[in-house]
């Protein structure tokens, strides 16, 4: 029973000692797992957990004082139709907030990620009239936080923003836009944060190297106002104004110089003959067609305004001139047909010439012409005048010569204007079309260019 009651005492001491052992001996001593511990050292220097950061620096003090300078990056698209724009800028924001100053030695600053912003105050900018925006994320999120050892602040990120651009398209295009990219708090009026532009004009910078297919980057500048909400006040709004003046190539290509070609190409008709009906007839409706693609083709790629823009002035002009070369023919072909009619009104009224054998040899008869002898090569010229008339209109012509037949017929004085108007009408037409086309075109260029 001794011996029994000896041996588990014997036990228990050797592994109370095996155990103390294993506590205290540096050996077997573990060190503290500082990826488990609640807060990281920048967090211990910085006091996080010391101070309120829902609320901003200095609160129930005067404004915050927030700089702000812009880089921009990028202007990717300027859109008519949805009349926006799509920039990549860095935006970054200057401010004070005691809470954050720590003891450095070496005056160095500390920089953080995305990971401590969420943790600390930070000035909540958006972007008004935007559209879509978003801060890139690739290979991580683009926010980058310093912090200085007095307590001063850089926050940067980089950011992607579609907003509104009020365009005025009625002189498109031959025009010129201004766009603006508004920058302003949304929770805090201008009592609690005062916005401002850290160094004036110069706190935005551009890349040298920004184009655009159909602009030209004139100018960038800022400005800063108030803007006022019946509900809330008075805020602070940063302006990024940019000046782009379009390109007018792409379109003296593509819209101008095809709508002048088909004017002119209507022009031609003037030149062939009225009887000519299926060359005229077809000209004219190739060309009015042809202007009517490309004006749907402008406006297909416009937004839909309820203003005249500087394109439509000339694309309509142009369709007016090929659609009035048309009623020209037609005005021609109808003068024709009634002059045909006089003609032969006039004929019927003459006497007889059934028993002349060969019409010719009366044509050139002097006893019947009355003109004596002539050459032949001049009678062949007035037998077929220049505007192609019929040898029975000059067979009128010459009997009426004749006092006697004339006395029997009464003066067509009608016949005689209708034969001059059907030609001067093509005559007229090859100088008054591109004249008045000319001429409008100097007025458009001068008033728009």
């Amino acid at each position: 029973q001794t011996s029994s009651t000896h041996w588990p005492s014997e036990e228990c001491f050797f592994q109370s000692r095996f155990f103390f052992l294993n506590l205290y001996s540096p050996m077997y001593k573990r060190s503290p797992d500082m990826t488990k511990s609640p807060m990281t050292k920048s967090e211990q220097l910085l006091r996080i957990d010391d101070h309120d950061f829902t609320m901003r620096p200095a609160f129930g003090g005067p404004p915050i004082p927030v700089g702000v300078d812009v880089q921009v990056e990028s202007l990717d698209t300027i859109s008519e139709v949805d009349m926006d724009f799509t920039m990549t800028l860095y935006l970054r924001h200057y401010w004070k907030d005691e809470r954050l100053s720590f003891q450095s030695t070496n005056n160095q600053s500390m920089t953080f990620d995305s990971r401590l912003v969420k943790k600390i105050w930070v000035p909540d900018m958006f972007f008004v009239h935007s559209k879509r925006s978003f801060i890139h994320d690739t290979t991580t999120d683009n926010v980058m936080l310093r912090v200085y050892p007095d307590g001063n602040v850089l926050y940067s990120l980089r950011v992607t923003v579609t907003a509104m651009c009020n365009m005025d398209l009625s002189r498109f295009p031959l025009d010129t836009q201004t766009c603006s990219l508004e920058i302003e708090s949304y929770a805090y009026t201008d009592d609690d944060l005062m916005l401002y532009w850290k160094k004036g004009n110069e706190s935005l910078n551009t890349d040298d190297r920004i184009s655009l297919s159909q602009f030209l980057i004139q100018k960038f500048h800022t400005t800063t106002k108030l803007a006022f909400y019946s509900s809330t006040g008075w805020y602070n709004r940063l302006y990024i104004h940019f000046t782009l003046r379009r390109h007018i190539f792409f379109f003296l290509l593509q819209t101008y110089f095809p709508a002048t070609l088909m004017v002119m190409l209507s022009w031609v008709s003037f030149w062939i003959d009225r009887r000519a009906v299926p060359a005229r007839v077809p000209l004219g409706i190739t060309t009015v067609l042809t202007m009517s693609t490309i004006i749907t083709g402008v406006n297909a790629s416009m937004p839909r305004v309820s203003y005249i823009k500087a394109v439509d002035i000339y694309l309509w002009v142009s369709f007016v001139f090929v659609f009035l070369s048309v009623i020209e023919y037609a005005a021609v072909n109808y003068l024709s047909t009634v002059q045909e009619r006089k003609e032969r009104k006039l004929r019927d009224r003459l006497p007889c010439t059934c028993g002349i054998g060969n019409p010719d040899e009366m044509m050139i008869d002097p006893q019947i012409t009355g003109y004596g002898s002539m050459d032949i090569n001049t009678m062949g010229n007035y037998g077929m005048p220049e505007n192609g008339g019929r040898p029975e209109r000059m067979l009128a012509q010459v009997a009426l010569n004749d006092p006697q037949i004339a006395s029997q017929v009464k003066p067509s004085r009608g016949y005689v204007n209708i034969w001059i108007d059907t030609h001067a009408i093509d005559k007229y037409s090859r100088v008054v079309f591109p004249g008045a086309y000319i001429l409008f075109n100097i007025i458009y260029w001068s008033i728009y260019s």
